[in-house]
C-alpha cells in the first residue's frame, strides 16, 4: 500500500511519461493502493494541486535546484512537485512531514544515490527563500508563469480578455469547484435530497441562482452514497445544464442529443420534458452506450434510447425527423481547466483541426431538424474560432435557421447565444447557442 503522497509522485510521474490524462489514472492508483477516503482526498489535492500551479513551482524549484529540472528523472522531479506544493500552498501541513516523505519517497523510487541529498536540499532552500516577485520576460510570460498556463494559452485568454480578465479567468481556473448535482426532480426535491446527503456526511447547499442544482462538498466516491444509487441526482455543471434549458425541451417531443456522452445533457432534457416523449442519445463508442444506459435506468428515465451513431454521419432515417436536436460538439476543452488541470498541457497541434469536425457535424445534424424545430449548439470551450465563428459560418450558409434569443435563470434574456465564463458565472467555461429553423 503506498501512501497519499507517494499515490500523488507516481501518478503525476505516470501521466508526464505516457500522456494519460489524470483522473483516470488517479482513481485506477487510489483504488490500486487501497486510500481511504481521508488519504484519497489528500491524493487527489496533491495530485490536481500540482497540476494546477505546475509551472509556478518548476519557476520557484529552478531558482534553488543545483540542476537543470529537466535534466532530474521524472520520478524525482515529481515527488520535488509534490514536496514544494505542500511547502508553498498547504498550511496544515508541517514542513517537515513534507520534506521527510519526499526525501524517504526519492530513496525508495530513484537509482541515483544522490537523489534523496538534492530532494532534501532543495526543498530546505525554497523554505528559507523569501516568497519572490513573480516575473517573466515579458507581461504574458509573468501570466504563464504566475497562474501555470502555457504560453499559447496566456496569450489566447489575453487576446479574448485583455491581461485583466485573461488573468481573473485563469485564476478561477486554479480554484477548486465544488461538485455540482442536480436533482432528478421526478424522484426527489432539492431540500429532500440535501437532507439525505447531509446524512451521509455530505455538505450540501443550494446552487445561488440555478433551481434543483446542489454544490456539494466532502463527496469521496459518489457511488457509495445511497442516494445517487436511488437515481436522486447526477452530476452536471450548471452551464451544461443551462444549455439544456436554453433550447426548451418539452414533454412529448421528439428529440436527439447527437454527442451525449457521459449524458448529462441527455438527462437535463429528458427531466425537463417530465421523461415524456423519445430521446435517441448518440455515441460513437459502445463502451459509452453502456454508460448512457447505465446513467438511463439509474435516474429512471426510460425515454432515453442510447444508439451508436456518428454524428457527422448522415442517417437518411432521421432527416427532419426531430423536433429538437442538441450539438454538443467535440471542442478543445479549455473552459473545463479548472476540472480538468492537465488539458492546459496538451499539444495545441491538433487544436486546429477542430472547427472543420465541429461544421460537419452542426451542418449534418441541421438536416435532423424538422421545420420550426430547434438545433441547439455548444461546447465546453472558450475560443470564439469554436463558437461564435462556427455558429456565424453556418447561419450564413443556412439561411433557413436564424439564432433566437432564450430566456436563462438570474441571467435574463440572452440574444440567441452566450458564453459562460468561470470568473464572471462561477461555472464551467461553455458556449450555448439556439438556432430555430424557419417553418
Amino acid at each position: 500500500m503506498g501512501s497519499a503522497r507517494e499515490t500523488a509522485a507516481l501518478t503525476l510521474a505516470a501521466c508526464e511519461k505516457q500522456g494519460a490524462w489524470s483522473d483516470g489514472r488517479l482513481k485506477h492508483a487510489m483504488r490500486e493502493n487501497g486510500l481511504d477516503r481521508r488519504d484519497g482526498a489528500l491524493c487527489a489535492r496533491l495530485c490536481y494541486g500540482v497540476l494546477q500551479n505546475k509551472l509556478l513551482l518548476d519557476w520557484r524549484l529552478g531558482r534553488v535546484c543545483s540542476m537543470k529540472l529537466e535534466k532530474l528523472a521524472v520520478k524525482v522531479l515529481c515527488i520535488l512537485r509534490v514536496g514544494a506544493y505542500q511547502l508553498l500552498f498547504l498550511d496544515k501541513i508541517p514542513p517537515s512531514a513534507a520534506v521527510n516523505e519526499a526525501v524517504e519517497l526519492a530513496k525508495r523510487h530513484s537509482r541515483n544515490p544522490r537523489a534523496a541529498g538534492l530532494v532534501n536540499g532543495v526543498l530546505r532552500a525554497l523554505l528559507r527563500e523569501e516568497a519572490p516577485e513573480i516575473r517573466g520576460r515579458n507581461e504574458l510570460e509573468t501570466l504563464s508563469i504566475r497562474y501555470s498556463h502555457p504560453r499559447w494559452l496566456a496569450e489566447e485568454f489575453t487576446a479574448l480578455l485583455g491581461t485583466e480578465g485573461a488573468a481573473a479567468l485563469m485564476e478561477a481556473d486554479n480554484a477548486q469547484p465544488p461538485t455540482t448535482a442536480q436533482v432528478n426532480t421526478l424522484r426527489t426535491g432539492a431540500e429532500k435530497l440535501a437532507e439525505n446527503l447531509s446524512g451521509a456526511g455530505v455538505e450540501a447547499r443550494p446552487h445561488p441562482w440555478l433551481e434543483n442544482c446542489l454544490l456539494l462538498t466532502g463527496t469521496g466516491d459518489l457511488e457509495r452514497l445511497e442516494a445517487f444509487r436511488r437515481g436522486e441526482f447526477y452530476v452536471q455543471d450548471a452551464a451544461s445544464r443551462l444549455a439544456v434549458l436554453a433550447a426548451e425541451p418539452k414533454p412529448g417531443q421528439r428529440v436527439l442529443d447527437c454527442c451525449a456522452a457521459p449524458g448529462g445533457k441527455s438527462f437535463a432534457a429528458a427531466i425537463a420534458m417530465d421523461n415524456r416523449g423519445e430521446l435517441v442519445s448518440c455515441d460513437i463508442h459502445p463502451h459509452k452506450i453502456r454508460l448512457l444506459e447505465a446513467g438511463r435506468d439509474r435516474l429512471g428515465l426510460d425515454m432515453i434510447r442510447p444508439t451508436l451513431q456518428n454524428a457527422a454521419q448522415c442517417r437518411e432515417d432521421w432527416v427532419e425527423g426531430f423536433d429538437m436536436v442538441l450539438a454538443d460538439v467535440p471542442c478543445s476543452g479549455l473552459g473545463i481547466i479548472r476540472k480538468k488541470p492537465d488539458i492546459r498541457y496538451k499539444d495545441p497541434g491538433p487544436l486546429a483541426g477542430l472547427p472543420r469536425v465541429q461544421r460537419a457535424i452542426l451542418d449534418n445534424c441541421a438536416r435532423y431538424v424538422r421545420p420550426g424545430g430547434v438545433l441547439a449548439y455548444s461546447t465546453c470551450t472558450l475560443l470564439r474560432r469554436e463558437n461564435d465563428e462556427i455558429v456565424d459560418s453556418f447561419l450564413a450558409e443556412h439561411p433557413d435557421f436564424a439564432a433566437e434569443p432564450f430566456q436563462l435563470p438570474h441571467l435574463g434574456q440572452q440574444p440567441g447565444r452566450i458564453t459562460f465564463w468561470p470568473h464572471v458565472h462561477g461555472t464551467d467555461g461553455f458556449f450555448a447557442a439556439k438556432l430555430r429553423r424557419k417553418g
